[in-house]
């Protein structure tokens, strides 16, 4: 990893809108991203955590554009994506690759793997029929699939390699980016264990920089370099892992954390249990969207929304606590 930026976000946000039209009065709007700034690093992990319908995955695919922002500016290698037109971005695209989460739905069953791995080359036609024939065998091997299995259709694969099937595809175009969706979520642990193992091999043999979205905290732990935490749209914490884990600033982190099963004994960890329930998208409350589940919560969290703030080098906290 080096210190040169290569995808900055600033005040990304993305809302749904749900309702409206003719006879269907006023259209209400659901804030699934709510004004999100992050920098991602050459050749690092960058992990992306919270609850489920937090905004990560929005977040994710508003990066890669296959969602458009309604607010915000996306700049990969110094060039506002945002800006493209549809051949610039398809040219984009080629250094922006996704592992989606469920390694079943996100294969074509009727192609068969060599040609679901070498589609990106038709798109982009970077090689020759040969060429490429030759690149699909490289990429199965690279991530254990056979020679043998290449002719096969996704239906007759197991969880763990139709998900090593995906990560051949995102690797086809040699990419800068990956975007990795919860890509392990769907499988086994001792699969997940597999998976995790190829992703890190891969970083280091293609000097790929990974964006990670997670809600496991202990996968986040051993895979990634840096972490954000996300909770209604927004970041409220971001840290280097070690530090994260070790000194979590943010009661909703301090609360997350609380929650992972460790080996200690009973008594020697508390857990924080959260009141409530994450707040509507649509209606969120005032000030801090977190305060009505927040134990340490005082009256200015109930007006005033914080901003990120960093309290030392590198971790960044969104709390009126400091």
């Amino acid at each position: 990893m080096n210190n040169q930026e290569l995808l900055t976000v600033q005040g990304l946000k993305k809302y749904f809108t749900i309702g409206g039209g003719f006879l269907r009065g006023k259209p209400v709007f659901l804030k699934a991203v709510a004004g999100v700034d992050i920098t991602v690093k050459e050749g690092e992990t960058f992990g992306l955590v919270g609850e489920s319908g937090c905004g990560k995955t929005t977040l994710g695919r508003c990066i890669l554009r296959l969602e458009d922002p309604t607010a915000g500016r996306i700049y990969f290698e110094d060039q506002d994506i945002l800006a493209y037109d549809r051949h610039q971005l398809q040219v984009a695209r080629k250094n922006m690759q996704v592992i989606f989460q469920d390694p079943y739905s996100s294969l074509n069953p009727r192609k068969k793997v060599r040609r679901i791995i070498g589609e990106g080359f038709s798109v982009h036609k970077t090689l020759s029929k040969k060429e490429s024939r030759e690149r699909v065998n490289e990429l199965a091997n690279l991530v254990g699939i056979r020679p043998e299995q290449i002719d096969r259709y996704p239906h007759e694969f197991s969880g763990g390699q139709r998900q090593r099937i995906c990560i051949a595809r995102s690797l086809a175009l040699n990419p800068k980016l990956i975007v990795a969706d919860e890509p392990v979520s769907a499988l086994d642990v001792s699969i997940q264990a597999q998976i995790l193992n190829l992703l890190v091999e891969l970083q280091n043999q293609f000097s790929l920089t990974y964006l990670f979205i997670s809600h496991d905290l202990s996968v986040v732990r051993h895979i990634c370099d840096r972490v954000a935490v996300m909770y209604t749209g927004r970041i409220v914490e971001l840290a280097d892992t070690t530090d994260l884990f070790c000194h979590p600033l943010h009661p909703y982190t301090q609360a997350l954390l609380s929650a992972v099963p460790t080996t200690k004994s009973i008594g020697q960890s508390k857990r924080i249990r959260l009141q409530g329930e994450v707040p509507s998208q649509i209606t969120p409350p005032s000030g801090c969207t977190f305060h009505p589940r927040c134990p340490k919560s005082m009256e200015v969290c109930t007006s005033n929304q914080p901003g990120l703030i960093e309290i030392k080098q590198g971790h960044w906290v969104a709390c009126h606590l400091y």
